[in-house]
Formats: structure tokens, C-alpha cells, sequence
């Protein structure tokens, strides 16, 4: 095993040697803005001894993946693999694995982590120092995700390699179905932590912002725990989800008729506001439309042009967290699990400080959560995660499925492909 972080191994989405076409697999794959296509890629091989090779049955559509489709563009090439949420039976091990067998059926979390550095022994793994990304200034690499987290070939194909096969692969029960196990490698973990960095008090009250999947979740995982939820959204069908499961729901266009999320929901909790608030929205949110235009403007620019524009000239949409600000009460917390990508937009400083706002954010260390939240699956299915999927596809239906997520058509808030 490397450890050299700019060695990059795991990047590598093919070996060297000369493919055929018997050889090839299907996949999903970014050909361009709004452009994801299933086409035939090299079948992933052991590259290292630590490897692994899984065939993948069941991998999750994320609303991260959004930000690939269109916003983060200059950032991808044609051909990339996407996806960061798969699970499946190990195909093949390399020679120096010995956690895992053929056969064994396992979840991968999206951080690629060789969970022997010095950030992974203090379990932020989501900054493991062997994968970080020097060249953009960024973290871990994630499967699927772009130049800025390292060009990992994905999981939206039908076989994957995966490596720190000893480590980063989590290992569950044959048995249950794929939607028992599959939202370790991304959902359960990221709602987990963003409702552990809320740090609600016990019968709190907890303010989510965006009813998508992880604020679904996270709703449901605050409602378990015995907080009082209010969930904010403009989709219908994504209230009512979080309503069946016991949150409170806020319609956002009828709220911003009467004042605004934090005038409505002050009302709701005695004039403070929520004791917390968590931003599942994050640069997905309603805004400007001058901030859309921005986007659209640096997509059509060179990618060496672009991609310091896109991460240092400010294309964020803050429109929830300028909400999640205004609405949490004073001495309160904002835990935020949206992600965020620019730097230009104003962040008000003097309202945080006066407020005395505690901020808590970061993507999931998901491998520090998944032994907590695996024993408790195994026990029963408190957050109903069996049915959380609303839709189940083939891969070939991903060109359809991003699109029709994206514009939050045809009750689209959790898809999961079968290959």
C-alpha cells in the first residue's frame, strides 16, 4: 500500500494494461452539463494488494451528484464514473486482504480512507491525509466525485474497485434487503452527524432545512430521538414524508409570504426560534437568479478558467443559510451538512456574533458512524429506511432519473439504481 498522498493509485480507473471490449462493463458517466449517459468503461481491476473487486447490486442517486450535473462541470471530463453510494458481494480480493472474502456482502462508504493516517486514527476520515487532494486544497477522495476530490472512478456501474479493502468496505449480513444496508454508505451517516453537530437538548426543538435525503432523514433520526422537529421544503410530497413520520412541516413559498422561515417559526417556539437548525440544503438552494446565472456563465468558460472561479469568485446560492442564521435562537447551534462551494457571498458576521451561534459543519466522516448505526439495523428499522427509496431503477433509466431529480419531478427523492 502507498502511502505517499500525491501517489494517487486509487485514481486510476483502469489498469495499464490494454483492455478489450469482453472486458467492459456498464456505467454512468458524465459526458457534459446535463449530460450523464450508461456506457461501456473497463472493467475495474486489483491494482494493489489491498484491493478490492465488487459487483455492484444496488448504488444510490445523491443529491451531491446534482452539483456534478451542472454546477461543478468544469471540475469533470467526459467519461468520469459517478456515484458514491454502492453496495454489493466482493467479486475478488488482493493478496494482502484479509478482512474480507469473495462472497461477503458489503457497503462503501463514499470517503476513500486508508484509516491507518493521523486523521483516521482521530476519526476524520473525510480528511484522511493519504488521499487528500493537494492540487485543489481539498480533503479525502470521495468515489465519483470530480477532479477536486480526487477523479475516483464511481459507483453507479456494475462492478467497482475499492480500495483499503481491509478497512473502508463495511461488512453486512446476508439476509435483509439492499435498502436494509445501502444509505450507510452516504445518507445514515451524513443525517447522523448532522443531527449529532446540532446538539439539540433533550425535548429541543430542531429546525431542518430541505426535506431531499439527508433532510429527510435527518428529520426522522431528530423525531426518534425525541426532539421536536420542524421540517422547511417547497415540495409537497417531501413534507409529507417527513409529516408520516412525526416532524412538523413548514410549506417554505407559504412561510416567505408571511415574513419569512425565522418570523413563522419564532412564532412556533415562544419568540426565540429552534434550538438548533440543520442546512440539508446547501448550494442546491432557491436563490438569486443572478447567483443561477453566474453558475451557467462560469460553465461556459474554459476549465482553467473556470475552476478558480467556481472554487474563489463565489457561486453560492445562501439563501438557506441566511435562513438557518435569522431563525435559530440565540446562543443556538447551525449544524450544516448542504454543500458549499464559492466564497463571494456576504456571510453576516455581526448577526453570528451578536446571536453567540455556534457553526458545526463538514462532509460525513462516514466510517466513524457506520458500527453504530450497522448494530442498529441490525436490531430493527427505526427510521423506516427499508422504504425510504422512492424509486428503484436500472441503470440504464440514469439519464431520466438525474434529470427528474434534479427538477423534483415525479416524486423523485431517493433513487437507487440495480445493475
Amino acid at each position: 500500500m502507498s502511502s505517499d498522498p500525491g501517489a494517487g493509485y486509487w485514481r486510476r480507473s483502469a489498469p495499464t494494461d490494454q483492455r478489450t471490449e469482453e472486458n467492459a462493463v456498464r456505467a454512468v458517466t458524465w459526458q457534459g452539463t446535463h449530460d450523464m449517459q450508461v456506457t461501456e468503461v473497463p472493467d475495474p481491476q486489483i491494482q494493489e494488494p489491498t484491493d478490492a473487486i465488487i459487483k455492484v447490486t444496488s448504488t444510490g442517486l445523491c443529491g451531491s451528484d446534482l452539483h456534478l450535473y451542472e454546477t461543478l462541470a468544469p471540475f469533470m471530463e467526459a467519461g468520469d464514473i459517478v456515484g458514491h453510494e454502492p453496495m454489493g458481494i466482493v467479486e475478488e480480493v488482493g493478496s494482502s486482504v484479509t478482512q474480507l472474502a469473495v462472497g461477503d456482502r458489503v457497503v462503501v462508504p463514499f470517503n476513500v480512507c486508508c484509516g491507518s493516517c493521523w486523521m483516521c486514527d482521530q476519526k476524520l476520515y473525510s480528511q484522511c491525509e493519504t488521499t487528500q487532494n493537494h492540487e485543489h486544497g481539498t480533503g479525502a477522495s470521495f468515489f465519483g466525485y470530480s477532479k477536486l476530490y480526487g477523479q475516483v472512478p464511481g459507483g453507479q456501474a456494475e462492478y467497482l474497485r475499492v480500495p483499503f479493502a481491509d478497512f473502508l468496505p463495511v461488512k453486512v449480513p446476508h439476509g435483509p434487503s439492499d435498502d436494509r444496508f445501502l444509505f450507510l454508505s452516504d445518507v445514515l451517516p451524513t443525517a447522523w452527524q448532522a443531527v449529532k453537530y446540532a446538539d439539540v437538548p433533550d425535548g429541543g426543538t430542531l429546525l431542518v432545512l430541505g426535506a431531499g435525503p439527508i433532510g429527510d432523514m435527518s428529520a426522522r433520526m431528530g423525531v426518534h430521538l425525541g426532539y421536536r422537529v420542524i421540517s422547511v421544503d417547497r415540495v409537497p410530497e417531501r413534507l409529507a414524508r417527513v409529516e408520516k413520520h412525526g416532524a412538523g412541516v413548514v410549506d417554505l413559498t407559504e412561510a416567505e409570504k408571511l415574513g419569512g422561515v425565522g418570523t413563522f417559526v419564532r412564532e412556533l417556539t415562544d419568540g426565540r426560534g429552534p434550538d438548533a437548525v440543520i442546512d440539508a440544503v446547501g448550494m442546491e438552494a432557491h436563490g438569486s437568479p443572478a447567483a443561477t446565472g453566474v453558475q451557467k456563465f462560469v460553465g461556459l468558460l474554459p476549465d482553467a478558467v473556470a475552476e478558480p472561479m467556481m472554487k474563489n469568485a463565489g457561486i453560492d446560492r445562501l439563501a438557506a443559510l441566511h435562513t438557518a442564521i435569522d431563525a435559530v435562537r440565540r446562543g443556538g447551534t447551525i449544524s450544516i451538512s448542504g454543500v458549499y462551494g464559492g466564497a463571494l457571498d456576504p456571510m453576516p458576521m455581526f448577526q453570528l456574533f451578536d446571536k453567540q451561534v455556534q457553526l458545526r459543519m463538514g462532509q460525513a466522516n462516514v466510517r466513524a458512524h457506520t458500527d453504530e448505526l450497522l448494530a442498529i439495523l441490525q436490531d430493527g428499522d427505526p427510521w423506516d429506511v427499508e422504504s425510504f427509496a422512492t424509486h428503484h431503477l436500472p441503470l440504464d433509466d440514469a439519464p431520466d432519473a438525474y434529470e427528474k431529480f434534479q427538477k423534483k419531478e415525479d416524486g423523485h427523492v431517493k433513487v437507487v439504481f440495480q445493475p
